[in-house]
């Protein structure tokens, strides 16, 4: 386990490069977002997807989200009409997460079973930006909300001393927002708020 401090807003090269070793090896992750810290690895890495189940509790039902440098990557996840293009492109970079069909570049593993959907996130972050951009890909995660708890953990130091041990790296950095993101579900074909967070629900 390793704990890295890095800028909040030039994120050291040599740490950003370290975190995407790590996670092209299979690692997993917590990281600082611009809604509280998230546990990420890569799309597709079922050891990496179990880990993250098993710190969060979550059962198979779960929504994973894809963390995505900008929206011509998001576009290529997920199955977007215009009336959710609009509202996500107006509401992002930002602290929200948008549930939608995935598409055949997400792994089969990484979408909802049931009904084959995926959280795509567009951070407002100088850090996690930097891991996705260097990654070239995007990277898959849960907000870190411990199980029995409702409100993401926020610092660096307290989620190494919770979870450091279970996994290959925390970030140290503060997060745009000490709240969850806001989620908002397109699938019904129109936007529902399933959870109010960091997020305005205003246009909603």
């Amino acid at each position: 386990m390793t704990y890295l401090e890095m800028h909040p807003e030039n994120p050291q090269v040599r740490f950003v490069n370290r975190t995407v070793e790590l996670l092209r090896e299979g690692g997993v992750v917590a990281m600082p977002t611009d809604s509280g810290y998230a546990i990420c690895t890569t799309m597709g890495n079922k050891d990496g997807m179990d880990t993250i189940r098993r710190i969060r509790d979550l059962d198979e039902k779960h929504n994973f989200s894809l963390l995505c440098h900008n929206f011509s990557q998001l576009g290529a996840l997920v199955l977007v009409d215009n009336k959710a293009f609009r509202t996500i492109k107006a509401l992002t970079p930002g602290p929200y997460t948008f549930i939608l069909k995935g598409t055949k570049e997400v792994p089969r593993m990484t979408l909802n079973k049931k009904k084959h959907t995926v959280g795509v996130r567009i951070p407002d972050h100088a850090i996690t930006q930097a891991v996705v951009e260097a990654l070239g890909e995007p990277v898959l995660c849960s907000t870190l909300i411990m199980p029995g708890e409702t409100e993401a953990m926020w610092e660096g130091t307290a989620v190494h001393e919770r979870i450091g041990h279970e996994v290959d790296l925390v970030i140290g950095g503060p997060v745009g927002h000490e709240g969850a993101t806001t989620v908002v579900d397109f699938t019904p074909g129109y936007p529902e708020v399933v959870r109010e967070g960091a997020g305005s629900t205003e246009l909603f």
